[in-house]
């Protein structure tokens, strides 16, 4: 198969992992596709709670049709054993593949190229694309493992002039329905949504999921604060607390200007959401406040823009932390 081919067929399987997530944890979320043919023969995603993995789903569903056919897997498939179930390396190489194209290596130590070299010894081909985890849809499974926290994702709805609300407070609706239906399905991808002290006791907000079928996944909510947290909150007493949150992967913040700043000034943030009204209000509350700035060099190139959306009247802006 071409490269090209290829391509497609990986981008294919990161959108079946974005079925797993956040359902997957503790493990991440993946996605996998075999080909006999030209012919998707089984595909399969990582099962809620982690197990079954999401080659071992595909290959239950190609049988024996997938021998000699090739597996499109976006991270490497796993090479330790657990009593939760065998393998992923064993269970590829016996399955009788002729090929396997992975995303990414797991930076996982328990497999971290082990896998790979399974695979190889069974002699199969195996190609890596070296794929970004944005790409893959394991920026979290990264995060945690690179960075010892969760990715960090911070939503900021605004007016043209960078205002969140009106000077008095009030900032319902700032964006549309379709804007604030994008923000919904953001939240159902997160293992937790965090906001301001300050936010809690004057909007007491719901943070729940509400679009058709996603009830369910709601995150967990927390609170910055060095407060006690209300029941069904979490609190965090300062940004650098995100270490110690060993079930989240993914964590979505949204709402205050203070709790912005102050993830921000940590340098936390890895990807920003940022809806734009077409609007001017003037005056208004700022979305951040300060985040320690020294100079204004230092403001330059920290943020990449990956994509733009036109989400009805309203402008979606997705920019991602260069690291």
């Amino acid at each position: 198969m071409a490269q090209a081919d290829d391509a497609r067929c990986l981008a294919a399987a990161a959108a079946l992992a974005e079925r797993a997530r956040p359902l997957a944890s503790p493990n991440p979320g993946v996605g996998a596709i075999i080909l006999a043919d030209g012919v998707v023969i089984g595909r399969g995603w990582t099962q809620e709670g982690g197990r079954p993995h999401a080659e071992a789903m595909a290959l239950q569903q190609a049988g024996e049709a997938a021998r000699g056919a090739a597996l499109y897997v976006t991270l490497e498939p796993c090479a330790h054993r657990s009593p939760r179930g065998p393998a992923c390396a064993d269970l590829v190489a016996e399955a009788g593949l002729a090929r396997v194209i992975i995303g990414m290596r797991d930076p996982d130590p328990r497999t971290a190229g082990s896998g790979l070299d399974l695979l190889e010894q069974a002699g199969l081909i195996v190609t890596e694309a070296g794929l970004s985890s944005e790409e893959l849809g394991l920026s979290g499974h990264m995060a945690q493992l690179q960075l010892g926290r969760p990715h960090v994702t911070l939503k900021l709805a605004m007016s043209l002039d960078g205002c969140i609300a009106m000077a008095g407070g009030e900032s319902q609706w700032i964006t549309g329905e379709a804007a604030r239906a994008h923000a919904h399905r953001e939240r159902a991808r997160a293992d937790a949504i965090l906001i301001g002290g300050e936010t809690l006791r004057a909007d007491n907000p719901r943070l729940d999921v509400r679009l058709p079928g996603l009830a369910l996944r709601s995150p967990r909510r927390m609170v910055l604060t060095r407060s006690d947290a209300p029941d069904g909150w979490t609190a965090i007493n300062s940004p650098a607390g995100i270490a110690t949150l060993d079930d989240v992967r993914y964590l979505f913040i949204e709402g205050g200007s203070g709790a912005a700043a102050a993830f921000l000034a940590h340098d936390l943030v890895d990807r920003l959401l940022i809806y734009r009204a077409p609007m001017l209000i003037g005056g208004g509350r700022a979305s951040i406040g300060d985040i320690g700035l020294g100079d204004l060099a230092s403001a330059h190139d920290r943020w990449r823009l990956d994509d733009t959306r036109q989400l009805a009247q309203d402008r979606l802006e997705i920019f991602n932390r260069r690291r």
